[in-house]
């Protein structure tokens, strides 16, 4: 079920971005009069799954999700009609419009996911607000896997600055370390403020990681798996875990230490429920799990929560989609870094898909959303032909020098286009069938 509502959230949040997208391109061209011959979501080849004519336009919904389309008269386009462009030029084509009309055209899928990402970002902010807990209040310092442990970190290292700007978000830590390359990390240890160089080849690393950090918190039973070792044991949510085996335990870090993950294992668990002191034997199964979820750590420390008028969302909201542009501005221009290996972590449907929430969540959903309009905005504007990006770097040539390129120029870039952006799908969705064998 899992799985299903993933998949749902993605295909819902695809389609929006789809049709919005080309909802842009649709509305420029029917401003400058131009005529558009098909609105489609998904492609359609060999057939539809739903067509409807209205007025000039084909609306339809292909069969197959990897993206949708306008076809506007006129244009070479992914649709490679080649009897269209032998006839003389039409004054309702694309090609008869003036340079900075057929500019306008092809920016309006990228202007309007843009758009719709700020809007969201607002509207979220307003209707939800914003949670986070300071980083300043983990008293505990962090948890760290074993990448950020080989970088010089330890389990309750408190981080508090990166390059000389001081950490106030723990959530940002990963992220900043990665996308602006850091070269010191300045860390509280027992007391004690040191600084750690970030050694050469440790970005590369902790591209791969998926959760290097998170705060350190005591080890307390938050929810059991059921049939799990530590259900049948007798462990109830809210125990407090203070040894394993006799040896004293006080943070999850160190249960796992401790544990170690062996298989089909009986420990000797020390807790304290309510007042009284227990001790219960607990098995793992055959993956060396217990079937404890430890508690969240919002539940010791209490998460600061910001709450927006309407008027105040709108900065807010604008500010936010200005940083997550610049961010994966910074994260694009890494797959050009061979040192970075970032080109190993690119991914297709199946890793987006997997960013979306288990159990539906409307703000994760939204901002999910958002995030991917930025992603195909930026996308989009690269300049590949067959993109819209390539269209855009033409039409620049030809406003800058005063000619337009050749129908069969195009026509060739078209198909040298499309020949890049399936190679790159199809290296991205193999990325992501390896890493689920390599689980």
């Amino acid at each position: 079920m899992e799985v299903v509502t993933k998949i749902l959230q993605f295909l819902l949040s695809l389609s929006i971005l789809i049709v919005l997208h080309e909802m842009g391109h649709f509305i420029l061209a029917r401003l400058f009069k131009t005529r558009v011959e098909k609105f489609y979501l998904f492609f359609d080849p060999w057939f539809s799954l739903f067509r409807k004519k209205i007025g000039d336009t084909v609306y339809g919904i292909g069969w197959l999700p990897l993206g949708g389309y306008v076809k506007i008269s006129g244009m070479i386009d992914e649709s490679m009609d080649r009897e269209q462009m032998k006839k003389p030029p039409q004054p309702w084509e694309f090609r008869s419009k003036k340079a900075w009309q057929r500019l306008m055209i092809m920016l309006g899928g990228v202007f309007m996911n843009f758009v719709l990402a700020l809007v969201i970002y607002i509207l979220v902010f307003y209707t939800w607000g914003e949670s986070y807990v300071p980083a300043e209040r983990l008293e505990y310092g962090y948890m760290v896997d074993s990448t950020m442990m080989e970088m010089g970190l330890r389990n309750g290292d408190k981080i508090l600055a990166l390059d000389g700007e001081e950490v106030e978000k723990w959530e940002s830590i990963h992220h900043d370390i990665v996308v602006n390359e850091t070269g010191t990390i300045r860390i509280e240890r027992e007391g004690r403020v040191m600084d750690i160089r970030v050694p050469d080849g440790a970005i590369a690393e902790l591209l791969k990681a998926e959760y290097p950090i998170y705060p350190r918190i005591p080890f307390v039973v938050g929810e059991l798996v059921a049939g799990s070792g530590a259900e049948e044991a007798g462990l109830k949510a809210g125990d407090r875990i203070i040894a394993i085996n006799s040896e004293p335990v006080r943070f999850y870090d160190q249960f796992l230490e401790k544990t170690g993950g062996a298989p089909n294992t009986t420990f000797e668990f020390t807790l304290v429920r309510d007042s009284d002191t227990l001790s219960l034997d607990v098995t793992t199964g055959e993956e060396g799990k217990f079937g404890i979820y430890n508690m969240s750590y919002t539940h010791f420390f209490e998460p600061v929560v910001v709450k927006y008028s309407f008027l105040q969302s709108i900065p807010a909201g604008i500010r936010r989609g200005m940083d997550i542009t610049g961010s994966y501005l910074k994260q694009l221009k890494m797959l050009f870094k061979p040192e970075t290996r970032a080109y190993e972590q690119l991914g297709g449907f199946i890793k987006i898909g997997s960013f979306f929430p288990s159990q539906w969540n409307w703000q994760n959903f939204w901002n999910m959303t958002a995030f991917l309009s930025i992603i195909l905005a930026i996308m989009n504007l690269l300049p590949i032909p067959a993109l819209d990006g390539g269209h855009v770097m033409f039409l620049l040539y030809e406003i800058i020098s005063g000619r337009k390129p050749g129908d069969k120029f195009l026509e060739y870039a078209q198909i040298v286009g499309m020949v890049i952006l399936l190679s790159l799908l199809l290296y991205a969705n193999l990325n992501d069938i390896i890493g689920l064998f390599n689980r």
